[in-house]
């Protein structure tokens, strides 16, 4: 039996590395991949899998430790750092995502409970997807990326909610009502349990356990499934247990290091989720319901942005912002096949209603991905037809006043780089405008005195309003293609001032200096060459690059480098 499961296992890993590859080049999220390994492997497929309990005991363990992981990476901060609109768009997609796919899950002949549930999965997106993404495409800290993961995080506090929901209503022939007060009365002795824990025995434990880094993973571990199994023996299931346990380390100190390590645990357990829930579909099944996968799926793609982009309107929000935001929400996520499973355990939907949410999962995921990579290029074409959601009054994210300021010097990025750059401006009196595209920056900014907007360098509509009659505009940003696209554009726009970039490598600065930027910054290779001058003693370390066309004076000014 041993030898038979261990051939099973590298049977499974080899094809799933495999596909695996095969979605990578294709620019495909890995879920798919895995749910396909499912379906070739199930009985549908080769019927290699025999050992069932086992691998349901890894899929559950790779469930728990999701919902463990996103507890611990619970930050309300991140709401509150967007403000109202991560709340709103949130709540907001759900409610009308919910009430649509409800109507339309009844006109496709499902019956109430199963339309419900099939409502619901198309409510959720893939935080774990949508942030790599963006990661990858580094606009997970623009103005869309943060209001995006802000309204994430509200949609993993709803699924969280309807899990509960879902334990009160799967006692077969109890009173919904009594149920209700049970799971309350239970929630309220577990939480208030967690809460104690979290006050007088989980930092003493951790901070005993966090002396060896291993055992501090293995203790975050333990402690998942301690409450996990305790979530379902008060009658909850083993996911809000998890859930609860991440969110009770969450406010220590421990937590980014045992989220870090436990990422890649909790992706390799997942693989076994998607692999049983592909071995567990019938592919007549599937055919069955291509074509309400079909319509549901086009709901998602293009309904779900729409939704999004029209609250963020009337929140007074660009249709850019607002179009690229609600791109994200253009699929359901794996908490959407998670909520199906789960239904189908307790009763609640059947086999069909589980194959049409995998197909619409199956469908959007593979689709929106390609929609997000391509989101600036998708926005291009179709600007002109979203006009009416475009605010006809000035806009949240720019300053009413902005386009009068008096400044001499706008600063774009207030990273660690850019930040110091136009402290030191400003400490010389220079009238300085800063763009950012971090909302938490921008506030913090603002709070100071300094006059900061959003904004997103390769948005075409941000020099619109920007004072371009300005001696010197300073990018900060280290991207090539970015620095090279805003020369383009104020080139275009017939900028009269001069230029500044940032380069972090030779080869870029010299790129740079070849598109004829007036001044290229490296603030790496001057920093190194400064600190070794001090260092050694010896001034002739201490350089100006050559690529440098001007150079940046002791004083109130920029002046002309010396040769």
């Amino acid at each position: 039996m041993h030898d038979g499961i261990l051939v099973e296992f590298a049977e499974v890993l080899l094809l799933a590395a495999a596909l695996g590859g095969v979605a990578i080049l294709l620019r495909q999220p890995l879920i798919i991949a895995f749910i396909a390994v499912g379906i070739i492997v199930g009985p549908t497929g080769a019927d290699l899998i025999s050992e069932s309990e086992a691998w349901d005991l890894l899929a559950a363990t790779g469930i728990s430790l999701l919902l463990f992981v996103v507890g611990l990476r619970l930050d309300l901060d991140e709401i509150r750092a967007t403000g109202p609109v991560a709340l709103i768009t949130g709540l907001g997609q759900v409610l009308f995502t919910s009430a649509i796919g409800f109507g339309l899950a009844l006109a496709l002949g499902l019956s109430a409970v199963p339309a419900l549930y099939v409502a619901v999965a198309l409510t959720f997106s893939s935080t774990i997807i949508i942030v790599k993404l963006l990661s990858d495409k580094r606009e997970i800290d623009s103005l869309h990326g943060r209001i995006a993961v802000g309204f994430l995080i509200v949609q993993d506090i709803v699924v969280v909610l309807v899990m509960i929901a879902i334990s009160a209503l799967s006692v077969e022939g109890a009173d919904p009502v009594r149920e209700g007060i049970l799971v309350v009365v239970r929630g309220i002795a577990m939480v208030g349990g967690i809460y104690l824990a979290m006050r007088f025995v989980v930092p003493w434990l951790f901070a005993i356990l966090a002396r060896q880094q291993e055992l501090l993973v293995l203790g975050a571990i333990a402690w998942a499934m301690a409450l996990a199994v305790g979530g379902e023996m008060m009658g909850f299931s083993t996911e809000v247990g998890a859930f609860l346990a991440g969110v009770s380390l969450a406010s220590t100190r421990f937590r980014d290091a045992i989220g870090a390590r436990l990422v890649s645990l909790r992706d390799f357990l997942l693989l076994f989720f998607f692999v049983t829930l592909g071995a567990g579909l019938d592919l007549s099944l599937l055919g069955n319901q291509i074509v309400p996968a079909i319509l549901l799926s086009l709901f998602v793609l293009i309904g779900n942005p729409l939704i999004v982009l029209a609250i963020m309107a009337v929140m007074g929000y660009r249709a850019r912002t607002g179009f690229l935001a609600g791109l994200t929400v253009a699929q359901i996520s794996e908490f959407s096949l998670i909520l199906g499973a789960l239904g189908l355990s307790v009763g609640h939907i059947d086999d069909d209603v589980m194959a049409l949410i995998t197909l619409v999962g199956l469908i959007t995921i593979g689709t929106s991905t390609y929609l997000i990579l391509y989101s600036h290029v998708i926005w291009e074409r179709v600007a002109p037809l979203l006009a009416r959601f475009e605010r006809a009054t000035p806009y949240r994210e720019q300053e009413s006043d902005i386009s009068r300021l008096r400044v001499n010097v706008i600063v774009l990025g207030l990273g660690r780089f850019g930040g110091a750059l136009a402290r030191r401006l400003l400490e010389t009196n220079h009238r300085v405008l800063a763009i950012d595209f971090d909302p938490a920056v921008v506030r913090s900014w603002n709070a100071d005195g300094v006059s900061v907007r959003y904004g997103d360098v390769e948005d075409p509509e941000l020099y619109e309003s920007l004072p371009l009659d300005v001696d010197w505009i300073v990018s900060s940003l280290p991207t090539l293609s970015t620095n090279l696209h805003l020369l383009e554009v104020l080139r275009w726009r017939s900028f009269a001032g001069r230029i500044a970039l940032t380069a972090h490598t030779e080869h870029a600065a010299r790129v740079l200096t070849e598109h004829d930027a007036d001044l290229v910054l490296v603030p790496f290779v001057e920093a190194a060459a400064h600190a070794a001058a001090y260092i050694t003693g010896d001034e002739s370390l201490d350089y100006a690059p050559a690529h440098a066309a001007v150079g940046w004076s002791e004083g109130d000014d920029f002046v002309e480098a010396d040769d």
